[in-house]
C-alpha cells in the first residue's frame, strides 16, 4: 500500500487498530504447516464440490424435469450463499478460534453433503447445496489468512502457488469424476463419492487442529449482515430471472429484484463506510483505498466471471448439441485444468521474482483469444481417426488447455498482489472482500451466460431454427460476450504492480503518526 493511497488520518487510524489489536503470537512452523495442510485438504473437497455439478446439470434437467435457467441455481444458489456469508468472515476469524472455525465450517459442509445424497428432489437438493456453500464461505478466507498472517512475504507466491493447485485441480477432475459416475451411477452418488473425504478431514480437524491466532472480541452488526443479503440476493436473482424471462417462466419481472440488489448495496457499502469510524464495520471496506487492491480484484472478477460461464456452458453445448456423454465431457475439461494445477508453482515462484504484471497481461490475452475460439466449434462435430473424441472434441481440449493456462497466469499473481497490498490488520478483511466478490462474479457471470445464452437460442427458435442449431449459436453469443469483458481485464492488466513490503508501510505509517 503507497501513501498516496491513504490519508494522514486514515494512516492514523489503521496504526492505532494495529495497536489494539494484539498481532498473533508465532506458533511453531510445525503447527502453521500442518493447518495449511488440512486447509488444504478441505478447501480441496469443498472446491470439488463447487465444481461437480457441471457436467450434471444436464442429467439433472431430465431428471427432475426442470429447465437450465432453473437448473443453475444448483451453481448460482452454491455462489450467493457464499458472496452472502463471507463478509462475515472478517468478524468470524477476529472472534473465534482456527480450531473453532475449521470444525464448524467443515461441520456445515459435511452435513450438506449427507442433505445433498438423501434429497428426494430439487428443492432439498439446493437446500443442501447452501448448507455445503455456508462452509465453504468460511473455509477459503481461513486459509488465505492463515497464508498472509504466517507465511513471510518473499515466500507467499510459492505458497500461493501451491494454493492454486488446489484451486485449479479440483474443478478440473470434478467433471471427469462426476462424468465417470453418471455413466454407471445416479447422480446422488456425486455427493456420495465426497462424504468419505469430508469425514476424514473433519475427524482429522478434530484431532489435529490447535490455535494458531488469538481470539478478540469483535463487534458484531446485523443489520450489515440482513443488508448484505438484500443486495447479493437481489442482484443474482435478478440476473438469474433475465435468462427465465426469456422463455417466459418468470413470476417476477427481472428489474424488481436488480433495483431491490442495488439499493441495499448502496446502503449496506454506506453502512460500512459509516462503522468504520468506529472500527465496527461487519465488512472493512478501506482496502479499496489501496490501487493495487482495487485493480488487482476488478481483473479478478473478470476471470471468475470467464471461467465459470465456460465450465457451465461448454457441458451444455457437447451434451446437449454433441450428444457428448458424460464421460467425454469430464474427459474433455481434465487436461486444461491439470494444466492449470501443474503451473501453478511455477507461476508462483515466478511472481516472488517479475512481480505481477508480466505474468497477467499474457495470461489476460490468452483468455480472450481462447473465449474467441470457444465461438468457432461447429453445431457438429467431426469425425477422428482417434476412438478417444472426434476432431472437435480434441479442439475444445485445445482451447480449453489455452483458456486454462491464461486463467493459471492470472490468479496467483493477482491474488498474491492485491491481498498482499493491504496491512496485516486488514488480511481477514480484505480476503473477505476479495472472495465475497469473487463468489459474486462466478454467479453474476454463470447467470449473465446463461442468459445470454437463452436469449439467443430463444431468438432463434422463434425465427424457425432447428433447437440444436439454436443453442449452439445461443452458447457462440455468450461466449463473444465473456471474450468482449477479456478485452477489458487486458487493459486493466497494464495498471498492475507489485504491492509496497508491509515492512515499508509499517514503517511509513509510523513516520506519519511522527
Amino acid at each position: 500500500m503507497s501513501l498516496d493511497d491513504r490519508t494522514p488520518d486514515a494512516a492514523s487510524q489503521e496504526n492505532s487498530t494495529a495497536h489494539s489489536t494484539a498481532a498473533p503470537t508465532a506458533p511453531p512452523p510445525a503447527s502453521v504447516n500442518l493447518v495449511i495442510v488440512l486447509l488444504l485438504v478441505a478447501t480441496f473437497v469443498m472446491i470439488l464440490n463447487e465444481t461437480i455439478m457441471s457436467v450434471a446439470i444436464p442429467v439433472l434437467m431430465v431428471d427432475l424435469e426442470i429447465t437450465a435457467s432453473t437448473a443453475q441455481w444448483l451453481t448460482t444458489a452454491f455462489m450467493l450463499t457464499m458472496a452472502v456469508v463471507i463478509p462475515t468472515t472478517g468478524f468470524l476469524l477476529q472472534r473465534f478460534s482456527t480450531r473453532a472455525v475449521f470444525i464448524t465450517a467443515m461441520s456445515l459442509f459435511t452435513a450438506g453433503t449427507v442433505l445433498a445424497a438423501l434429497s428426494p428432489g430439487f428443492g432439498i437438493l439446493v437446500i443442501g447445496r447452501v448448507i455445503q456453500a455456508s462452509g465453504t464461505a468460511v473455509m477459503i478466507p481461513l486459509m488465505i489468512t492463515t497464508v498472509l498472517t504466517f507465511i513471510p512475504e518473499h515466500r507467499r507466491g510459492t505458497v500461493m502457488g501451491f494454493i492454486s493447485i488446489v484451486i485449479a485441480v479440483a474443478p478440473a477432475i470434478g467433471p471427469t469424476i462426476s462424468g465417470a459416475i453418471l455413466d454407471h451411477l445416479d447422480w446422488r452418488w456425486m455427493f456420495y463419492f465426497m462424504l468419505p473425504i469430508a469425514v476424514v478431514a473433519l475427524l482429522l480437524g478434530i484431532v489435529l487442529v490447535r490455535n494458531i491466532t488469538t481470539p478478540r472480541k469483535a463487534p458484531f452488526d446485523f443489520a450489515s449482515v440482513l443488508l448484505s443479503v438484500i443486495a447479493f440476493a437481489g442482484l443474482i436473482y435478478g440476473l438469474n430471472s433475465i435468462g427465465e424471462a426469456a422463455t417466459g417462466d418468470t413470476a417476477v419481472p427481472p428489474w424488481v429484484p436488480i433495483v431491490i440488489g442495488v439499493a441495499g448495496l448502496a446502503l449496506f457499502v454506506w453502512r460500512q463506510i459509516s462503522l468504520q469510524a468506529t472500527e465496527s464495520a461487519l465488512l472493512d471496506l478501506r482496502p479499496f483505498k489501496t490501487r493495487t487492491f482495487t485493480v488487482g480484484i476488478i481483473i479478478l472478477l473478470v476471470a471468475m466471471a470467464a471461467l465459470f460461464g465456460a465450465i457451465m456452458l461448454l457441458p451444455l453445448f457437447m451434451q446437449n448439441v454433441w450428444h457428448a456423454s458424460t464421460m467425454e465431457t469430464g474427459l474433455v475439461l481434465l487436461p486444461g485444468g491439470l494444466v492449470m494445477g501443474l503451473i501453478a508453482p511455477f507461476i508462483g515462484a515466478l511472481y516472488d521474482k517479475v512481480g505481477p504484471r508480466p505474468l497477467v497481461t499474457p495470461g489476460a490475452i490468452l483468455v480472450t483469444i481462447a473465449l474467441i475460439l470457444l465461438t468457432t466449434l461447429n453445431a457438429e462435430p467431426a469425425t477422428s481417426e482417434f476412438a478417444m473424441f472426434t476432431n472437435q472434441e480434441w479442439k475444445v481440449v485445445g482451447i480449453h488447455v489455452l483458456l486454462s493456462l491464461g486463467l493459471g497466469s492470472m490468479m496467483t499473481p493477482l491474488m498474491t498482489s492485491a491481498l498482499g497490498s493491504v496491512p496485516p490488520m486488514m488480511y481477514s478483511h480484505a480476503s473477505a472482500i476479495q472472495n465475497t466478490l469473487q463468489q459474486l462474479a462466478g454467479a453474476a457471470g454463470t447467470a449473465l451466460f446463461i442468459t445470454v445464452m437463452t436469449r439467443g437460442m430463444t431468438a432463434e427458435i422463434n425465427d424457425g431454427v432447428d433447437p440444436v442449431q439454436a443453442q449452439a449459436h445461443g452458447i457462440h453469443q455468450a461466449f463473444y460476450w465473456g471474450a468482449g469483458f477479456a478485452v477489458l481485464a487486458v487493459v486493466l492488466s497494464l495498471l498492475v504492480r507489485r504491492p509496497q513490503r508491509t515492512d515499508d508501510v509499517e514503517q511509513a505509517v509510523e513516520t506519519t503518526m511522527h
